[in-house]
């Protein structure tokens, strides 16, 4: 009888560091590792996409195209590479028309990346379609994922939504649901098919029960990817393993366990006690993991942990005899489909080796581990920690009133936004809502598809203005501009059609970027004219301090300026958008609550504010 084999997707540099360190690896960082990487003889390297693209714009000032070269020439073809898109979403946080996503894809792929693993946040798959057709005619590998999630709980909100469920006592997320999903997902022309629980929450008898369903549907190999944060990650893996899963997503020690997926050392020794092959290197793994011990204490600032788990070499260290009768008994119970005694011998196993313990508010409050890691980096950044138990709270409620979304970017950030937004609402006083953000706007009005559940008219129309849904329209979509700069030479923002493409992924952050990159090619020619500007900038008049007398405009949430509409002596009318800022990664309007005339406007663009920052004073 041929040995099972199973195929191994690394996740270390990609959504490991998005899981653990709010994606603050650095380049530096990962050519480091590329080396080490190239005999390793991973299936699959997920090294771009989902958050990468703008977080190293963002926070490191290093461009997404770069890191996607580098690995490429490293590795040398010998494991395919592979980014996570969000299908209409791309990379973004909104919907994109079918030209930029071609873009990208088109660009992605000239510069080395294999496989593009694609998602609808919604499991709208009309949202996916085209983006399958294009991978394929691209000579790309389209990775349909379909998004697991679970139905709500059994305390239900009153109004609407008690009178949908009286009517429909059924389950809307059954085994069919996802099978079917990735049924048409294949169809579509997908070669390969995720289950993505990017919350974690799929638990060990739910993959007994779903594995042999997918494997029977399908032609293509299947994928399982996970995350630990509420301590199923590790016992449902093996699950998968024993019900036949060909690909299976892990992390290298140091980058696995709590919010990210499991470390591929644990999936070794069960796979070793199972008589399954692991199609990779382990002695090439030890390598990178000594390596990555170094990495992880650069991101100490980013650790949510702090802790690391004990030394541990698969092939080398000798187990003490109690912790492998875990892994035994964690084997036998899986074969019973025992899940207790399943889950306790994979809770006793992470314990020995000091991974953390399962994170009990994520798993009631059914949230992605790289979605808590963002809310934590954030909430810091905002100096409002004291809101995150509250916050985390709230998002099922918002996200039963969002129409039962999934919970993966975009509609992780635009949940846990809105729900920091909820709780500061409440804090202040406010009636819930009080500042939906843009996004959470758009995903009511239906622009980034069909929820699971249809949304509430009276709900739709307190957030929107109307009741009626209403789909995103590609033909509004304007290409943003690609200035002229004078002060760099009149060169243009963007030089070439890679640093375009990032505009129109991210036209603030990539502004930010661009203009850093013209700044530093002319200041290279321009050394000493750039000094007199420097020293002249010095010298500006400081900030008017005249004492504030008129009504104000505050920051409801602190954030980064993005633009302002108005000046001083400018009248205003209720309604009017005087001026747009960013609060996590959403865009927030601050309106004019009635007719006034603007005395003076404290901000401006890419300004930092804190909470309740003056912003606006009024005559």
């Amino acid at each position: 009888m041929e040995q099972k084999k199973l195929k191994i997707r690394d996740l270390t540099m990609r959504d490991g560091q998005q899981s653990l360190f709010a994606t603050r690896m650095t380049q530096s960082s990962i050519d480091r590792l590329l080396p080490l990487y190239e005999n390793a003889g991973f299936y699959i390297m997920e090294v771009w996409g989902g958050a990468v693209p703008d977080s190293v714009m963002r926070y490191l000032d290093e461009s997404p195209w770069e890191r996607l070269r580098k690995a490429s020439e490293a590795m040398k073809g010998k494991s395919l590479l592979s980014a996570l898109s969000r299908g209409r979403n791309l990379f973004g946080y909104v919907p994109y028309p079918d030209s930029v996503l071609e873009g990208f894809y088109k660009e992605a792929i000239k510069n080395g990346l294999n496989v593009m693993r694609i998602f609808d946040a919604l499991n709208d798959l009309d949202n996916v379609k085209e983006s399958i057709r294009m991978i394929n005619e691209l000579g790309g590998i389209p990775d349909g994922a379909v998004c697991y999630t679970v139905d709500p709980k059994e305390e239900q909100p009153s109004g609407f939504f008690a009178r949908l469920f009286a009517k429909k006592p059924e389950k809307i997320f059954t085994d069919e649901y996802f099978v079917d999903k990735a049924v048409v997902m294949e169809a579509y022309g997908a070669k390969i098919i995720t289950l993505k629980d990017m919350a974690g929450l799929v638990n060990p008898s739910r993959i007994a029960s779903i594995m042999p369903k997918l494997k029977a549907a399908l032609k293509v190999p299947v994928d399982f990817h996970t995350h630990c944060t509420p301590g199923y990650g590790l016992a449902s893996s093996l699950m998968a393993m024993i019900h036949g899963v060909d690909i299976l997503d892990t992390n290298i020690w140091w980058f696995g366990g709590g919010s990210a997926a499991p470390a591929l050392e644990l999936i070794y020794v069960f796979a070793r006690k199972l008589g399954i092959e692991v199609e990779v290197n382990m002695e090439a793994v030890g390598k990178i993991r000594k390596e990555l011990r170094s990495v992880r204490e650069e991101l100490h600032d980013f650790d949510l942990v702090k802790s690391f788990p004990r030394e541990f070499d698969p092939l080398t260290d000798k187990l003490p005899a109690d912790v492998d009768e875990q892994f035994d008994r964690a084997i036998r119970a899986a074969k019973a489909n025992d899940e207790e005694a399943l889950l306790d011998a994979c809770h006793s196993i992470e314990a020995y080796f000091g991974f953390p313990k399962p994170n009990l508010l994520v798993k009631e409050a059914e949230v992605p581990g790289g979605m808590y890691s963002n809310m934590v980096a954030q909430l810091k950044a905002l100096q409002a920690e004291d809101l995150l138990d509250d916050a985390m709270r709230l998002i099922p409620k918002v996200r039963r009133d969002a129409g039962l979304v999934p919970l993966v970017t975009p509609t992780s950030q635009i949940v846990g936004s809105q729900a920091v937004s909820v709780a500061l609402d409440r804090k202040k006083g406010n009636p819930d809502y009080s500042n939906p953000s843009n996004q959470f706007i758009s995903l009511v009005k239906g622009e980034y598809g069909h929820t699971p559940v249809a949304i509430d008219p009276e709900f739709r129309a307190k957030i929107t203005g109307s009741p009626e849904e209403k789909a995103y329209d590609v033909s509004k979509y304007k290409k943003p501009e690609n200035p002229v700069l004078p002060e760099y030479g009149d060169v243009k923002l963007a030089s070439n059609d890679e640093e375009y493409l990032l505009l129109e992924l991210l036209p603030t952050v990539a502004n930010g970027f661009l203009k850093r990159r013209r700044a530093e090619e002319w200041e290279k020619a321009n050394a000493d004219k750039a000094k007199a500007e420097a020293a002249a900038k010095s010298e500006e008049k400081p900030v008017d301090n005249e004492p504030i007398t008129g009504e104000v405009l505050s920051a409801p949430m602190g954030g980064k300026v993005l633009e302002v509409n108005f000046k001083p002596g400018d009248k205003v009318k209720p309604g009017d958008v005087i001026l747009v800022y960013e609060a996590m990664k959403m865009e927030n309007d601050v309106e004019a609550e009635k007719e006034a005339v603007i005395k003076r406007i404290f901000v401006k663009p890419d300004d930092i504010v804190g909470t309740e920052a003056p912003l606006v004073e009024f005559e």
